[in-house]
């Protein structure tokens, strides 16, 4: 394993002005860090998650010049978990997840979700679907109370205008 210093970004959510650092988990996760932080900056719409529980993420054409296997997998993440999901399109495409036509992820082949969890007693899994499990990529070492209060707000106020954003710290 190559030792490298510890990687740090900063997670925001842009119109409320809200931000927390990770931690990327090099060791558990080198491949998927690396495809994440040689993409950075990257960011979009941001939703609240409707079967995970405590989840926000964002939906990004694909950055990796190959797909990270499923290291450091998970389906149950933590407080301050963030991970990363490859969907096809297909599985994102029915009316009941939440998406508007005008979804800037609709008609992609792939999709990538980016999310943070900020608070316990999250399963990964889906209806349709079955179990969705997720690399998870870094850990919030910073201000996960701040998010996690923006991210409550984001459930009960919504999510319209919103941004999720992920840059080197």
């Amino acid at each position: 394993m190559v030792d490298r210093a510890d990687r740090f970004i900063e997670v925001s959510l842009d119109k409320r002005g809200v931000s927390c650092t990770a931690k990327l988990l090099d060791e558990l996760a080198p491949i998927t860090c690396d495809a994440v932080w040689n993409a950075l900056p990257l960011g979009g719409d941001v939703y609240h998650a409707k079967y995970a529980r405590n989840e926000i993420y964002t939906l990004l054409p694909p950055f990796a010049p190959e797909e990270p296997p499923l290291e450091n997998p998970t389906i149950t993440p933590i407080p301050g978990d963030l991970c990363y999901f490859t969907f096809t399109d297909t599985q994102l495409g029915t009316k009941s997840y939440g998406y508007e036509t005008e979804a800037k992820h609709q008609g992609r082949r792939q999709v990538i979700d980016l999310a943070l969890f900020y608070e316990r007693n999250n399963l990964l899994i889906n209806g349709d679907a079955g179990w969705v499990p997720g690399i998870v990529w870094g850990t919030i070492v910073d201000g996960l109370d701040r998010m996690a209060d923006a991210c409550q707000d984001l459930w009960r106020a919504g999510a319209l205008g919103e941004t999720l954003n992920f840059r080197r710290a």
